[in-house]
């Protein structure tokens, strides 16, 4: 029996199929880097308004203002004719807590334009998407980094190149709006596989032609339904198999989403978002009471009663203990510097450093002489101990339960404070 002869690769080969595939690879990344700055390209504002935006703060949150506007006028063919915002919420990504939060805006919710009532789904039609951000930084008290604003035809592209989503429909829906073409039509109880027209009507259900049967609570209750289907089209996203719908995907949706973050930060901002587990991706509705002033429907925000919820949103000092997230309002929370050295000016220097973190409400004074430099907080969690030290730089803290304390923290500075 003959010995096959080996046949011998000469290294050259190594290295061509080797830069061979790095080409392919490369085509590939550039392709999709290409596909990502179209989007970014095209975030001219408008009418060719410049957007600004918050710049990302080092190991701060970042807050991605989504926006789903509505058709307009039907018979309009222009793009720039005004247009609301159909659907309004703020995507959170906290690198402290490793958690993202989705929080829903009520369309409703009643700001003032120019001195006067408007709901702000309005924002958007009267200044644009500048004025969406404006809009919404100025109600909750947050910055918005970055925006990304859809259409129902890309939401409809978008939902039909994942494949469809499948979702029991929990109420009777039976309505129709021949002006927008909508037409709504599902049997509380069925499962029902939603394409991408199919998920738009879900999406924007409300009420019934005959008035009985929608949501008790208006726009909010649409929300929690549109919560489910998001927890839903996450799932979907998040699952092995959408790797092979990734050129649909990239195919489907470029003329319809407009966004200022650059491709870089779409990639890291997804892949960081796709390895979170279920658990670490919290949806809320702003905490709101419906109200009607001079017979219009409102919903007005209730800021203390919204502060844990967008704890994550503001905050760079937070962490997490147990089930628990905890967090550092530095927005309202009151803190004293009390300088205990002989070294003029250190509780200024203390103040400014803190203010340049986004504390709102520091006071200095002196305190007597103290070699070890502490941190009491008043009427806090007592496992937020470990996020002041860090905060701060000082190990030395108690919490104490109290209600003579007129502030907050207070810092003493001793000589060991460096």
């Amino acid at each position: 029996m003959r010995e096959r002869k080996k046949i011998k690769v000469k290294p050259k080969f190594y290295i061509f199929l080797t830069l061979f595939i790095l080409l392919i690879i490369g085509g590939i990344v550039f392709g999709v880097y290409r596909y990502l700055l179209s989007l970014t390209n095209k975030s001219s504002g408008y009418n060719g308004q410049t957007v600004i935006t918050k710049e990302v703060k080092k190991d701060g949150p970042v807050n991605i203002l989504l926006m789903g506007v509505d058709i307009g006028d039907p018979q309009s063919k222009s793009a720039n004719d005004p247009k609301r915002t159909d659907t309004l919420m703020l995507l959170n990504y906290n690198p402290n807590t490793k958690s993202a939060n989705i929080l829903s805006i009520p369309r409703d919710t009643l700001i003032k334009i120019n001195g006067k009532n408007q709901k702000i789904n309005n924002a958007h039609a009267i200044n644009g998407i500048q004025g969406a951000i404006d809009a919404v930084e100025k109600l909750l008290e947050v910055d918005v980094n970055y925006y990304a604003k859809l259409n129902y035809e890309g939401f409809r592209k978008l939902i039909d190149s994942i494949g469809g989503v499948d979702i029991t429909i929990p109420y009777e829906m039976d309505y129709d709006d021949a002006g927008q073409n909508l037409h709504i039509h599902f049997k509380k109880g069925e499962t029902v596989h939603l394409d991408g027209a199919k998920a738009e009507e879900y999406f924007r259900w409300r009420k019934n032609n005959d008035g009985k049967g929608g949501f008790a609570t208006g726009d909010l209750g649409r929300i929690d339904n549109q919560h489910d289907f998001i927890s839903k089209v996450i799932d979907k996203i998040k699952s092995p198999s959408i790797i092979f719908k990734l050129g649909g995907i990239l195919k489907s949706i470029p003329e319809f989403v407009e966004t200022n973050m650059e491709p870089v930060s779409i990639i890291k901002y997804g892949y960081i978002v796709a390895k979170l587990g279920s658990s670490n991706i919290k949806m809320e509705t702003i905490k709101s009471t419906p109200e009607y002033i001079d017979k219009i429907s409102y919903v007005i925000y209730e800021p203390d009663k919204n502060k844990e919820i967008l704890a994550p949103f503001r905050e760079e000092g937070i962490g997490t203990s147990e089930n628990k997230t905890l967090s550092i309002d530095k927005k309202t929370v009151k803190v004293m510097i009390e300088n205990g050295t002989g070294t003029q000016g250190l509780a200024a220097d203390v103040k400014e450093k803190l203010e340049n973190k986004g504390y709102k409400n520091v006071t200095t004074g002196n305190a007597a002489a103290a070699e070890t430099s502490k941190v009491t907080a008043y009427n806090m969690d007592e496992d937020i101990n470990l996020i002041l030290a860090d905060e701060f730089g000082i190990s030395n803290v108690d919490v104490l339960q109290s209600s003579n304390s007129q502030y907050d923290i207070v810092i003493i500075l001793g000589s060991d404070y460096k």
